[in-house]
């Protein structure tokens, strides 16, 4: 047998290996924006346009390669047992406007559920997730990204709670009133008073705290004011690339304290240095012919492809996002790490990882690298897991203790408040 067939069969085993691993311990993935997608379109070249939640239209029953990163079948093949489902809104969308776009996506997010019993099942705590292994189906749970969706409201939040929300990204690419963005210039310098309010009110409820999108300064803040562990759903490590989406080290060290969980995203623009460079210069030629940097309509992918192919874009691979996870466990320990795509919420994605049946060859690569089973195990299944179920226990200490908070950012951040 010749060196490069011994090769071939090795990766082959490897790949073989992941996959009977993912099988007994599966992905907990913390960030898919399949929602957003189903309302808007996704900037996939055979995507459909706006499809304004028709499921007939985008059935992901059936196979959706070229029009969707996301559906059941390749759910299944990248051994997904868990989804977080972004229930998104841009920050374009403000006010009670953002709020009832948010219960938009909440109520696709039930439909679907609905729609695909047999493999959706619907997830609100630990013991859920589970149960769902157990049963064979793919646990589903919601996550709100951007504080703006709750209109500086504290019952807004809980409501969103009540609703099965289980995560809230505190800011999304621009500040809000009361916490300041990874991608926008400082405001309230990290978080304001009313922010530190909801921190601690998402606590008493039992959301965890989402700290990807938000500032350093914001990320140090809540990691103050939290009494329960925080994620990051999708953020890598700034170490590795220089974006600012990405955790600095002094944060990731803070988690074993905090119990927290930061889970590796898959974003090219976020994990490949040469990438960051190549994105700034294709938003600067989308924004030069008057479209926002976040187009994904026809027209504006349009023009980015036609970039693309005068100014070839750099290629991730699942070993890119395997730098990351393995500064990061160096960083913060194996306990407190996990794995969070974004699918559908962007327009690129690593070569090996193109959508949700990639998740094997990232654990290949991990294997290939001398990770563990029980490692592996960790990073796929269990920290996710014990992080909700110890926001859990925060939460029911806090119930029985306190009251829930009705004050207003008028009462808490108003000059001289």
């Amino acid at each position: 047998m010749s060196a490069a067939d011994g090769a071939s069969g090795g990766a082959a085993d490897r790949l073989a290996e992941a996959r009977e691993l993912l099988a007994a311990h599966p992905v907990v993935d913390g960030h898919n924006d399949l929602p957003w997608a189903l309302r808007l379109g996704s900037p996939q070249p055979k995507a459909r346009g706006n499809v304004r939640y028709d499921l007939d239209r985008m059935d992901i029953g059936a196979d959706q390669t070229g029009a969707l990163h996301t559906d059941l079948g390749r759910l299944r093949a990248g051994g997904v047992g868990a989804q977080f489902w972004s229930v998104y809104v841009p920050c374009r969308l403000a006010g009670d406007d953002a709020v009832s776009a948010t219960l938009e996506q909440i109520d696709i997010v039930d439909q679907l559920l609905e729609r695909y019993a047999g493999d959706l099942a619907p997830a609100l705590t630990a013991d859920d997730m589970e149960a769902a292994r157990e049963q064979g189906r793919i646990a589903s749970l919601k996550g709100a990204e951007g504080g703006h969706s709750i209109n500086n409201s504290l019952a807004t939040l809980r409501a969103l709670h009540t609703l099965g929300v289980r995560y809230m990204t505190l800011t999304h690419n621009d500040n809000n009133d009361w916490a300041d963005s990874a991608t926008d210039a400082p405001g309230v310098g990290g978080l304001s008073a009313f922010g530190r309010t909801v921190v601690r009110e998402m606590n008493r409820s039992g959301m965890l705290v989402d700290l990807s999108h938000v500032a350093a300064t914001t990320m140090r803040d809540a990691l103050d004011a939290s009494a329960a562990p925080v994620i990051f759903s999708h953020s890598s490590a700034l170490a590795v690339c220089d974006h600012p989406r990405n955790i600095p080290d002094d944060v990731l060290e803070r988690l074993p304290a905090n119990g927290g969980v930061a889970m590796a995203t898959f974003v090219p623009k976020f994990i490949l240095p040469a990438a960051v460079e190549w994105t700034a210069r294709a938003d600067e030629n989308l924004r030069a012919h008057g479209f926002d940097h976040l187009d994904t309509t026809a027209e504006a992918m349009k023009l980015h492809r036609a970039f693309e192919e005068a100014n070839p874009r750099p290629i991730a691979t699942a070993a890119t996002v395997a730098d990351h996870l393995d500064h990061m466990r160096e960083a913060t320990g194996i306990d407190h790490i996990g794995i969070g795509g974004d699918y559908d919420g962007t327009a690129f994605t690593p070569a090996g990882l193109d959508d949700v049946a990639g998740y094997p060859n990232l654990v290949a690569e991990l294997l290939h690298r001398g990770w563990s089973h029980p490692d592996l195990a960790k990073l796929t299944w269990s920290n996710a897991v014990r992080v909700l179920r110890d926001a859990e226990a925060v939460s029911r200490d806090l119930r029985s203790r306190t009251a829930p908070s009705n004050a207003t950012i008028d009462s808490l951040d108003a000059p001289g408040a």
